[in-house]
């Protein structure tokens, strides 16, 4: 039972390594440990990997952008709960503005303690302050726990999140768009103009070496 309050701020340079365990399951680099290996070695290769140059750089960029924060919860000096916050537009044509929270994870063994709720009640100041309107929050949609907790506090389903990955999306769809799907870019290239002439370089590449 932890009876310590939880202590929500915003993430420094030396959350970085728990950041990357909170949110480990986004990425296989943060939990490569080699077979066998003992819990310290198996720290040092999160500590030391570029999972974790990563995140020191992504503190300090989110510090200094003033419409996002990355927000850590804490109970005795410990991270055991994060959150990333933006503000913006509810959509492109409208100036009304809304709070996004993005992957809001809570560490399993501080679950039912309080901490999202801390998290959601420093998210609610923040949107106050900003003076958004709404809050707009995502959740696994294989965590019931993350869903039922979020829909007790009055948040509906708005959308359903999707995601892949760009090299499995484009093995999907056509090389060559149909014409009236066909977005112009500054070189005024396609997509499939652009693949095909990487395509043609990496084989160049590969029989003069």
């Amino acid at each position: 039972m932890f009876r310590s309050p939880v202590h929500v701020r915003d993430a420094v340079a030396d959350d970085a390594a728990a950041l990357v365990e909170v949110w480990s399951h986004f990425g296989d680099r943060a939990t490569d440990r080699p077979v066998g290996a003992e819990g310290e070695r198996a720290a040092e290769v999160v500590i030391h990997g570029p999972a974790l140059i990563e995140a020191e750089a992504s503190i300090a960029r989110l510090a200094d952008a003033p419409d996002e924060r990355l927000l850590v919860a804490v109970i005795e000096e410990q991270v055991v709960g994060a959150v990333h916050l933006q503000r913006r537009p509810l959509s492109p044509i409208h100036v009304e503005t809304g709070v996004f929270v993005m992957h809001l994870q809570v560490v399993d063994a501080f679950r039912r303690h309080g901490v999202g709720r801390a998290l959601l009640e420093a998210t609610v100041t923040w949107a106050e302050e900003q003076d958004a309107s709404h809050v707009i929050a995502a959740a696994a949609v294989a965590s019931r726990d993350a869903n039922r907790f979020m829909a007790r506090l009055g948040l509906g389903q708005l959308a359903v999140v999707r995601g892949a990955t760009v090299p499995a999306l484009r093995a999907k769809l056509p090389l060559e768009p149909p014409a009236a799907a066909r977005v112009g870019s500054r070189s005024h290239r396609n997509v499939g103009q652009v693949l095909v002439q990487r395509r043609s370089m990496r084989r160049s590449r590969t029989r003069t070496s």
